[in-house]
């Protein structure tokens, strides 16, 4: 059986960003938990203050930089899970992965953007909890620049919340 706690820990370290504290802006709720489903806001490649993939894709930012985008969007998304719940382990499944791509108008590539997230989420959980459905959408604008934002519904155990 996987730990995703350690997965994650690796997945990070490997990545070079320490995802150890998550912070948010605005006036709103990284996290809502109902009825044994967990829905967390939309996630840019933001670490610390600093986002790190700005601009569109497909013009500013290539494939290689966008999929790292939507790496970090999922890895922030997944450490504001672990710090709301303490641990990975509640996770019973990722349902849905939700991904906007800031993209330049003859960029038709948004899929293979949204392989850098599926790919974290296989790493992490394995294919029987990481497996997931899946929307990529290119878009023309998206907070602070942001190259990726991304959200997702994940199906949690032992509800502490409703």
């Amino acid at each position: 059986m996987i730990d995703c706690d350690i997965c994650f820990n690796q997945a990070a370290e490997k990545l070079g960003f320490d995802f150890s504290e998550i912070k948010i802006g605005g006036k709103y709720t990284s996290l809502i938990e109902h009825q044994g489903l967990a829905y967390i806001s939309g996630q840019i490649p933001r670490v610390g203050d600093v986002v790190q993939v700005t601009g569109k894709v497909g013009q500013e930012v290539n494939l290689i930089q966008a999929q790292l985008a939507a790496r970090i969007s999922t890895m922030r998304a997944l450490a504001i899970l672990k710090q709301h719940y303490g641990c990975l382990k509640i996770i019973q499944k990722i349902l849905q992965v939700n991904i906007f791509v800031h993209s330049a108008a003859d960029f038709t590539q948004q899929s293979e953007v949204a392989d850098g997230a599926s790919e974290i989420l296989y790493e992490v959980f394995g294919l029987n909890v990481g497996k997931h459905t899946r929307t990529s959408v290119g878009v023309s604008q998206l907070p602070k620049n942001a190259a990726v934002e991304i959200s997702f519904v994940v199906a949690i155990s032992n509800s502490s919340i409703t």
